[in-house]
């Protein structure tokens, strides 16, 4: 691919590999470094002027200084007069920041999303964003990916005859549905409630599960207090089989063990949109990639292609 710049920040340089491997297109280096007033510096160490630049950072830990490496690095972009910066943003953490439930709260989701557009950027490239809503945070086009066929392809391989597709709460029971349709399954939704980010109480489970197999299906999973309560609701329900799905497995520590722990969990997935530590890796851990996805979006994006397409059918199993 002619006139293309591809740049990884620091914080998930193996999916950026992964992506230009499928592209055809080396990974332009990028070097960070850090002033004695602890101020970063970035430099993009390839040309830009008058080419398509993606840069890939999703906002994992340490976030805020991912967020602000790829602030500096759609800057050093727009210095180098790039014709089109586009952000590629596998987790975009501060989605989760998208409503002013509380007096006086900020919206983080809103105010990133305002960042990187004056920093340079042009158009997003996102993965399952927390709420559709964050999609209209954004100034510019975003072209929001998810996960759903490679999460089919995956499930494709067992018995889903006798299935239910779960969400942990009535927030998320849309893109279960949406996934239970292109699987061919049924649809179940927790009743939660929360009361701090890491305390949640589910009451009960609306739907059938009972002497089924049961995929939990999340965007995201952190520190599991979600999940953990929807398994003690599902037990009493006794479905036959659990497996445990999400997109963005961030696991914050000891959450894989937790989970990997419950014996009635035969399997956790979740995608390769945010770096897993090999060593909190265990033997229940399935890692899909969804790099081919990313690959192709950022083809189209180039080309003047409709990204939407990519929605149609489910990405067939290797």
């Amino acid at each position: 691919m002619r006139d293309i710049a591809v740049f990884s920040g620091s914080a998930h340089p193996e999916l950026a590999e992964e992506v230009c491997a499928q592209l055809g297109v080396p990974l332009s280096p990028t070097r960070v470094s850090r002033f004695a007033n602890d101020c970063l510096e970035v430099q993009l160490r390839a040309n830009c002027r008058e080419r398509d630049v993606f840069l890939i950072q999703p906002l994992v830990r340490p976030v805020q200084e991912h967020l602000v490496e790829l602030l500096l690095m759609c800057d050093a972009a727009r210095g180098a007069s790039a014709a089109r910066i586009t952000v590629v943003l596998p987790h975009y953490s501060y989605a989760r920041s998208d409503k002013k439930d509380a007096p006086r709260i900020s919206l983080g989701g809103r105010l990133v999303a305002d960042l990187l557009v004056a920093a340079g950027a042009g158009r997003v490239l996102a993965m399952t964003l927390h709420s559709p809503q964050v999609h209209g945070f954004f100034s510019v086009p975003v072209d929001h990916l998810h996960a759903r066929r490679e999460l089919a392809a995956h499930f494709g391989q067992y018995d889903l005859s006798r299935t239910t597709v779960v969400s942990p709460d009535l927030g998320n029971a849309k893109e279960a549905a949406a996934f239970a349709r292109m699987i061919g399954a049924q649809v179940a939704a927790g009743a939660k409630q929360r009361y701090a980010d890491d305390r949640v109480s589910i009451s009960a489970v609306i739907g059938d599960v009972a002497g089924r197999d049961v995929i939990v299906l999340d965007d995201e999973i952190a520190k599991g207090s979600t999940v953990l309560e929807l398994l003690a609701r599902l037990r009493e329900a006794g479905p036959r089989s659990v497996r445990v799905a999400c997109t963005h497995g961030l696991f914050a520590a000891g959450t894989l063990k937790r989970l990997s722990e419950q014996p009635d969990v035969l399997e956790i997935v979740c995608t390769n949109t945010v770096p897993v530590p090999h060593g909190e890796r265990t033997g229940k851990l399935r890692v899909l990639t969804v790099a081919p996805a990313l690959a192709e979006a950022v083809r189209r994006i180039h080309n003047g292609e409709s990204v939407s397409a990519l929605f149609d059918a489910p990405r067939a199993t290797p």
